[in-house]
């Protein structure tokens, strides 16, 4: 009798044991965890605004392609239009038109602006973007390839319809 209660007091410790070590040990993250977090904390409703203009309304404020450049248009819908710029065959920028309605975080960015291109307050994000602000669109040019220089940029930001954008609504 003394034996059996001996059992039971020894597999009643063992089970504590296991028990307290496996519920104390870390759980190691999977591998989508990270994205789970992430894509839970974003901030609810970020569709596009209805305000916002139609894709379709920038792609005549795009410039013409020109001087051995083809330009294809690459993405379209509500409050977003991009065009590829070509060199050769080869992709060397895309360039894009957004409305900020929807994302008033990239209008901000302009606030602080000492430099204009075309009249427009203007940034530079990191070493292969540029960017300027026309009302409450973002027209950007972004370089795809080192041959197309922060100054290249530049130039074709200029070149877009930026007073037929500015009277967009």
């Amino acid at each position: 009798m003394i034996l059996q209660r001996g059992h039971r007091v020894v597999a009643a410790l063992l089970l504590s044991v296991v028990l307290l070590t496996t519920a104390c040990n870390p759980k190691i993250p999977g591998r989508f965890d990270q994205v789970q977090k992430e894509s839970t904390q974003q901030k609810r409703g970020q569709a596009v605004a209805k305000t916002a203009t139609q894709g379709s309304e920038f792609n005549k404020l795009f410039p013409k392609a020109s001087d051995g450049y083809q330009g294809v248009y690459t993405q379209e819908k509500k409050g977003f239009a991009n065009l590829k710029l070509k060199k050769g065959g080869k992709e060397v920028a895309l360039l894009s038109i957004s409305d900020t309605t929807s994302t008033p975080s990239a209008a901000a960015k302009f606030s602080k602006s000492t430099k204009k291109i075309g009249g427009y307050p203007a940034v530079e994000v990191g070493k292969t973007q540029t960017a300027i602000l026309v009302g409450k669109y973002q027209v950007k040019a972004i370089s795809s390839n080192p041959s197309f220089t922060a100054s290249d940029r530049a130039d074709w930001l200029e070149k877009f319809n930026l007073n037929g954008l500015a009277k967009l609504k």
